[in-house]
């Protein structure tokens, strides 16, 4: 069937016209290009995947076997996803109880403190893990692994080209995943599966893979990266190429302190969509900051609901809004010390609207979903009240504990009030470029996509 469907594409010319027009301009840069491609086929996969957000059929699971040596470690599979549900069913039965019991906001930057998946849910449900022996980390790494040390063991058994095994459980919001690594001659083959919680609590396999790993490092961040490519019909079918797969999890501890810094000051914004963190600024010249990404980024921090000013629904028109000055300067003014002359000087402000002209983000401004993510690695208090915070970004899709690096620099006042103050970023030696970042668009290149509609 999905074939079918793929082929009814071609044959309509649709694929084709997709690649004609996912560069609409020739005179931006070709980083910024890439993001409307990503749009596009993000719009055409759920139309060749059927559109179904339904649990998959047994028949669906995918099982794939390259070596039966190595995909011996699932006989007993089912035997332990009952045994892990066991430990876990008090902390499980606990959060599905509550009125939110399932809630998909970063941890954080949830009220909620024993949702499914929230923080406080998470790090229980791995300490009750390590508690029984289990290697286990969360899906986000925002806590510490338990049982490191075997961890560690394994990956000195890797290096030494002895025969070991280790499996790592990863606690996520509605299941697990469960990694069974075996090392032999420096080589080292994986089994992931993947198991949901039931409407009964049970944990049930929704899928299964086997593959060597063909990249494998524990880095001097303390992050194990392994990755490897397994074999999918429907996965060759629309990229003809085996589906990889990018693990990368926390095994050295961090300073809590540098957690909690992380969740406060730097995970709500990241670098999605926002150069917050990705070029060099100081309260003395904020130099290429863009305000209107952080207003995106700093209004529901505020007032706790979406930006009510969105993209036209129409590709090809560009939606264009007078934002009063006291919302945006109130937005923008929450988090930095900046002056409103020096606001306006980097805006496009109207003294007879008294209001700030606004183009939100639309379709050729889109960013690649699968980015690097923040991590507080060490901090300074600073004799001034400020805080001076050393932090590393982790990209898994690319295979990097660290990136890039930044340093940046929070003036807390208290509960939940701060400012950013500065940030310098440190890029790796040689032509590197943050390509899956995205500017907006500017005046110019705005005008000529949408022909001033």
């Amino acid at each position: 069937m999905l074939l079918e469907k793929i082929n009814g594409f071609w044959r309509a010319g649709l694929i084709e016209t997709l690649k004609d027009t996912w560069m609409p301009f020739g005179n931006r840069e070709e980083k910024n290009k890439k993001a409307p491609l990503f749009a596009v086929i993000m719009l055409i996969l759920p139309i060749l995947a059927g559109c179904s957000d339904g649990t998959p059929e047994a028949s669906d699971i995918e099982i794939t076997q390259q070596d039966s040596e190595v995909y011996a470690f699932d006989k007993n599979d089912s035997a332990d996803a009952e045994r892990i549900a066991e430990i876990l069913s008090d902390i499980y039965e606990e959060a599905v109880s509550t009125p939110s019991g399932h809630s998909s906001m970063p941890y954080g930057n949830q009220e909620e403190t024993n949702t499914l998946g929230s923080l406080d849910r998470m790090r229980r449900m791995v300490a009750r893990l390590g508690e029984n022996g289990y290697v286990a980390v969360d899906s986000e790494n925002q806590i510490d692994m338990t049982q490191a040390e075997q961890a560690l063991a394994f990956c000195k058994a890797v290096d030494e080209k002895e025969t070991a095994a280790l499996t790592i459980i990863v606690v996520m919001e509605m299941g697990i995943r469960k990694f069974d690594l075996k090392t032999e001659d420096g080589n080292v083959n994986v089994v992931r599966g993947y198991y949901e919680y039931d409407q009964n609590g049970s944990l049930q396999n929704r899928s299964t893979v086997s593959y060597p790993a063909d990249f494998w490092q524990y880095t001097e961040e303390g992050y194990l990266i392994f990755e490897g490519s397994s074999f999918s019909e429907e996965s060759y079918i629309l990229t003809l190429s085996d589906t990889p797969e990018h693990t990368m999890l926390r095994i050295l501890p961090l300073d809590e302190k540098c957690r909690e810094y992380n969740r406060t000051y730097i995970l709500p914004v990241g670098y999605g969509q926002n150069n917050l963190f990705l070029c060099n600024w100081s309260e003395d010249d904020f130099g290429d900051l863009d305000f209107y990404d952080l207003f995106d980024r700093f209004y529901p921090m505020i007032y706790k609901q979406p930006v009510p000013y969105m993209a036209d629904e129409n590709s090809g028109a560009g939606a264009v809004y007078q934002v009063q000055e006291e919302v945006f300067e109130n937005v923008i003014g929450a988090y930095f010390n900046v002056d409103h002359e020096t606001l306006r000087r980097g805006t496009t402000y109207s003294s007879e609207l008294a209001a700030y002209e606004y183009r939100p983000r639309g379709f050729y401004e889109a960013e690649y979903p699968d980015i690097a993510y923040p991590e507080v690695v060490r901090y300074t208090e600073n004799e001034d009240g400020t805080l001076t915070l050393h932090i590393h970004a982790v990209y898994p899709g690319g295979n990097m504990s660290k990136e890039f690096s930044h340093t940046t620099v929070i003036r807390p006042f208290g509960e939940d009030s701060f400012q950013y103050v500065s940030n310098e970023i440190t890029l790796p030696e040689g032509d590197h470029d943050i390509w899956w970042h995205s500017n907006r668009l500017t005046e110019e290149e705005w005008k000529e996509v949408y022909g001033g509609k």
